[in-house]
């Protein structure tokens, strides 16, 4: 069993619900995709958006960032950000995404540090060639997902849910 950060859904938890056939839609988008958009606020309180890709455990959601980038020294200022994660749709109804509200962190503890960059490694093969980042240069970052909404236009145009997050990681409505 693969626990991670408090506030994570562990695998055994995944595994469990899956069973059951009753995935998180919103768990299902975030395990289909391996990129984002990230928004941090800048000094100036203007919003900065960039790309970056990433994997999740669950509501933890993993990425990797440069420690001189401009993103990183939002975070550290402000924790909070929000994430986008969709993919380019042909029809209308058939979109499908994850917008999240979450509190980011660099990914300290060793073990979770593994578990990242193996989950991150796995999504994104190309990563291997470079092998797991130096401390120095790139923080590995966690982004617990708190505020979710789920769009899903196959249930009919404008469809959305929203979601609370708790720090267990169960899900209800918001």
């Amino acid at each position: 069993m693969l626990e991670t950060a408090v506030g994570c859904m562990t695998e055994s938890a995944r595994i469990a619900e899956r069973r059951l056939g009753v995935l998180q839609p919103a768990i299902e988008i975030l395990d289909s995709h391996r990129t984002m958009a990230v928004s941090t606020l800048r000094s100036d309180g203007w919003p900065q958006t960039t790309i970056v890709g990433y994997a999740n455990d669950g509501w933890t959601v993993y990425f990797l960032i440069f420690r001189m980038s401009q993103k990183f020294a939002n975070i550290e200022r402000d924790n909070r950000i929000s994430i986008a994660i969709s993919s380019d749709a042909n029809y209308l109804s058939d979109i499908k995404a994850v917008y999240a509200g979450a509190h980011a962190s660099e990914v300290t503890d060793e073990r979770e540090r593994a578990l990242a960059w193996a989950l991150l490694s796995k999504r994104h093969p190309n990563l291997g060639d470079f092998g797991f980042p130096d401390q120095a240069d790139a923080a590995l970052m966690r982004a617990a997902c708190k505020y979710v909404s789920i769009l899903d236009y196959s249930q009919g145009i404008g469809h959305t849910e929203a979601l609370i997050v708790g720090d267990n990681g169960s899900a209800a409505k918001g």
